[in-house]
């Protein structure tokens, strides 16, 4: 029986977040899911934190192909690339970067013929990294009407709902640019539930969506748009394109959370350790989501349910933090939710837990995660830290960086959402 201290549950839980951002790296998976080669002009476009390095896997995997398009992805994401050239712009709220990447390609899918072939390479973080806004909008209201989104504690789905309706290129608009060219998406997904339509927010996918639905999502959390963005709004003649409206796009998905998570049960089976799956797609309140999942892991600890330790249990997901007035904290999601998984375990001995975005970036930080052990709260005190104070203050960053439990990777070049852990031994 293996015997779990501090330093084997660390390196456990670090060994079960790297297997799991591994499983979804492009250069391992994009070439078993290419089309047939083309018999006209191949033009590549894509968007997102992976499309660099999904780009150079093209490449790679099609040497004989005479390529060329563009690809926006985040700053310090690029990669070399032989032909397709490659455009940074910004993240999480867009840029003038990320209008001229949009048009540009919008600009590399028009006029294409019959027997073109366009791949569209997506990932998540391409809303805000390739955006042209719509006709009577400006960047700046898109700008100021990105932040007021990510602040509200929307989901992933309602934010993207709005973006499509102020995009010129969302909501399957790049695809109906491309006619009457064949369009073949390659995606990795960073969304609960995988939809096609909300990764990147589905550029190249009929927008089942509408104004409606977007003015709904603005009612819902009080905003204020931009008036353009509200005069925007008001307008239902310009809708992104419906269901069976392009009937020359085909989507594949290439990587997912849930095959990650599948992938790091399989290595967590052969630690000695019984892994249950919570599920890929959990939304909800970060703090609010580690209040239960504590009290699963300690109900594991004190009765063996619903899983008998040494155990695991895994999730994947995107969950939400909603800033309060006068909250400035430095923090992400992943850090928001293993600081109040911390407080919610309060010590207990024998559970340790790592949540970390997939990308290497929890917001805007470099730090993908971190790491929650038995003395996570001790460690605090003796430095003088408040941990309630630095959650209600949303300071996870802040927080583990003083106690050294910060999990940094630097860009991963994928992005299949949040991974969590949480060891019971």
């Amino acid at each position: 029986m293996r015997t779990w201290d501090d330093a084997a549950a660390r390196q456990a839980l670090r060994s079960l977040f790297d297997a799991a951002v591994a499983a979804a790296d492009p250069r391992k998976v994009l070439a078993a899911h290419l089309p047939p080669k083309p018999q006209g002009r191949c033009i590549v476009v894509g968007m997102g934190k992976s499309a660099a390095v999904m780009a150079a896997a093209l490449e790679e995997a099609w040497p004989d192909v005479d390529l060329c398009g563009s690809v926006v992805t985040r700053y310090g994401y690029a990669v070399p690339t032989r032909a397709i050239e490659v455009i940074e712009a910004s993240h999480p709220v867009p840029d003038a970067n990320s209008e001229r990447g949009a048009r540009r390609l919008l600009e590399r899918v028009r006029g294409l013929a019959r027997e073109d072939l366009v791949i569209a390479l997506i990932s998540g973080g391409g809303s805000a990294l390739a955006a042209v806004p719509a006709p009577g909008v400006t960047l700046a209201a898109k700008q100021a009407m990105n932040r007021a989104l990510l602040a509200c504690g929307a989901t992933i789905g309602e934010i993207n709902t709005v973006r499509k309706h102020l995009s010129a290129i969302k909501g399957g608009r790049l695809a109906a640019a491309a006619a009457p060219a064949r369009v073949v998406t390659l995606a990795i997904s960073d969304v609960p539930g995988d939809d096609p339509a909300v990764i990147a927010s589905g550029p190249t996918v009929p927008d089942p969506g509408t104004f409606a639905d977007a003015r709904a999502v603005v009612a819902r959390y009080g905003l204020t748009p931009p008036p353009a963005v509200t005069k925007r709004l008001a307008e239902d003649a310009d809708e992104t394109p419906k269901p069976g409206s392009l009937p020359r796009a085909e989507f594949r998905l290439i990587a997912a959370p849930m095959m990650t998570i599948e992938k790091a049960a399989e290595l967590a089976r052969g630690l000695g350790l019984a892994a249950l799956v919570l599920g890929d797609a959990l939304e909800g309140e970060a703090r609010e989501m580690a209040i239960v999942m504590a009290g699963i892991a300690l109900s594991v600890r004190a009765h063996g349910q619903p899983v008998a330790p040494p155990a695991v249990l895994l999730s994947g997901g995107e969950p939400t933090v909603t800033i309060g007035k006068g909250a400035a904290g430095h923090g992400g999601r992943n850090t928001e939710f293993v600081l109040a998984l911390a407080l919610a375990l309060a010590g207990a001995p024998g559970i340790w837990g790592i949540s970390g975005d997939t990308d290497g970036l929890d917001f805007m930080d470099d730090i993908a995660g971190a790491i929650a052990t038995p003395d996570t709260l001790a460690r605090a005190y003796a430095l003088g830290l408040d941990p309630r104070a630095m959650l209600a203050a949303h300071d996870g960053h802040s927080f583990f960086d003083a106690i050294g439990d910060s999990v940094r990777t630097g860009p991963t070049l994928t992005n299949v959402n949040d991974f969590r852990a949480i060891l019971i031994s």
